[in-house]
């Protein structure tokens, strides 16, 4: 079975740069989700996010290709993050994601049926203050700096990221790593990630075993 390790937390905990980093030295297909917000200062079109218009994805909607969307109110309208069901999950690798409890929660749902994925998470945290004040820097290097929009989303993530609902979708200890050392934290979420294949890998060995 393929393994889709989907990376979470919240804003400014580092999720992106830890996506960044395990896209370059591991071997796994990153899956490119969707969104209709607008593109940041750094970001690529069809590396970080397929930036999109609003009618393509009610279009995407329309025709059943949604696996997963999440709508957010912001100061600026609404903004759309989804995972499509589009030509990557047809490549047979391994994959990589940034997502959310919402999300993880929905592809949980959607694949659980298909038992074509595991869906594996990674849930990334550092110290509220700590996470205050990295949202402050990123936001400020912006072109235009939007103070509110950045107050919005970290309120959001303090009611969207509740202890309960981590607990409810069984986001053990065992996957949720401390980014206060990035170099250190990637590194434990690779051998976390290379242990999980193996063990997948070796599973698989066992089971074609007993079917001969």
């Amino acid at each position: 079975m393929n393994q889709f390790f989907c990376i979470m937390g919240k804003s400014a905990s580092g999720k992106d740069t830890i996506y960044e980093a395990l896209k370059k030295d591991i071997n796994l297909q990153p899956y490119i989700p969707y969104t209709t917000r607008p593109i940041r200062t750094g970001e690529k079109q069809g590396e970080t996010y397929h930036f999109v218009t609003k009618e393509q994805m009610e279009e995407w909607e329309k025709e059943g290709k949604v696996i997963e969307i999440r709508k957010y109110n912001t100061v600026e309208g609404i903004w759309m993050y989804a995972t499509i069901e589009d030509e990557q999950w047809k490549l047979g690798k391994d994959m990589l994601t940034i997502g959310t409890l919402e999300s993880y929660e929905k592809m949980l749902s959607y694949f659980e049926k298909s038992g074509m994925w595991n869906i594996v998470p990674i849930y990334i945290e550092v110290p509220e203050e700590e996470r205050v004040r990295r949202a402050l820097v990123r936001e400020k290097a912006q072109k235009n700096p939007k103070i509110e929009e950045m107050k919005r989303r970290l309120e959001a993530d303090n009611q969207d990221f509740t202890e309960e609902k981590i607990a409810q979708l069984g986001i053990t200890k065992e996957v949720r790593f401390q980014n206060l050392d990035l170099n250190i934290c990637i590194n434990r979420i690779k051998q976390y990630i290379q242990e999980k294949r193996m063990g997948e890998k070796l599973w698989g060995d066992l089971e074609e075993t007993k079917e001969r």
